[in-house]
């Protein structure tokens, strides 16, 4: 007969068998994972993020963490009295805002997650998209529609980018030298100016230049629902526009997946959109056979 205490260490041992596989398979690839929402608030889901992160390292996959940082960037604004407005999300952003933003994401969030993986036993390096050349931005372009006149117009959004050029050479040389790099969605462009990029969509430009095994986006809800609320857990790019054109999904999904969709189409094997604040929810959606979140793959 098995006592207690066997038993937990059996059940204990064949998680670690469930996952073999899973750690063979995946050995040497790249996993980019964008970091935000409530959990990065919370400390208690930082370590548990911190120690997900430190043992795909440990076991010979190279993770890369992209952070956002929304509700951190309006904090410091209303603390020093700008004012902050949105287009579809996006925060209008004008020379001032954009300091503060590379202040903010930069600065305070890149280096407390650094600091987050190094008490959890991992190598971490803070970079941006500025670093080693390593995002190019573009200025973003936006149209609205007048409801009274239906006349469209362009928006001027500000220094918001998005990613024209991704050259991972300083990814590569960080990985080389075991450290795990930790990026904010800030970039220069062109032009010489610095613009502030989405998180979800910088991690999906690099994760597709990477030629990733898995994008994950770490969300605030369970994954993609379907109109009984029920999960999906597996969808492909023609799937994702039917659920649009039914209206399943919509607001800030939408363009989460759109992000899950040019990955999976641009070279990134699979991107998962799942919940961040559920505990180790990242291993349990990759290393078991349950899963956890909506995983999107190409089709």
């Amino acid at each position: 007969m098995i006592a207690d205490g066997d038993q937990t260490t059996l059940a204990k041992a064949e998680v670690l068998i469930e996952a073999l596989p899973y750690f063979q398979r995946y050995a040497g690839r790249t996993f980019v994972v964008k970091y935000g929402g409530h959990a990065m608030g919370n400390p208690q889901a930082a370590r548990d993020f911190a120690e997900d992160i430190v043992l795909l390292k440990a076991v010979g996959i190279n993770p890369v963490v992209v952070h956002g940082g929304g509700p951190q960037i309006g904090e410091m604004l209303a603390k020093l009295g700008v004012e902050t407005t949105f287009v579809d999300g996006l925060r209008v952003t004008d020379e001032a805002t954009a300091k503060v933003a590379e202040m903010v994401l930069s600065g305070a969030i890149n280096k407390e997650i650094v600091g987050w993986l190094g008490k959890a036993g991992g190598k971490a390096l803070g970079l941006s998209g500025k670093d080693g050349g390593l995002v190019t931005a573009r200025k973003v372009e936006r149209t609205t529609r007048d409801p009274e006149s239906n006349i469209e117009r362009l928006v001027d959004l500000g220094f918001v980018g998005e990613p024209a050029e991704v050259d991972t050479g300083v990814i590569d040389t960080a990985v080389a030298a075991g450290m795990i790099p930790v990026i904010a969605p800030i970039a220069g462009g062109e032009d010489g100016a610095t613009y502030n990029i989405n998180a979800d969509t910088m991690a999906g430009a690099i994760a597709a230049a990477l030629g990733a095994a898995r994008l994950f986006l770490l969300t605030d809800v369970a994954g993609v629902l379907n109109a009984n609320g029920e999960l999906l857990s597996d969808l492909t790019p023609s799937d994702i526009d039917q659920l649009r054109k039914d209206g399943v999904i919509s607001g800030g999904m939408v363009p989460k997946l759109e992000t899950c969709v040019r990955a999976v189409e641009s070279g990134c094997e699979a991107a998962v959109v799942l919940d961040g604040r559920v505990a180790h929810a990242m291993l349990l959606e990759f290393f078991t056979a349950r899963g956890a979140g909506t995983l999107v793959r190409g089709g």
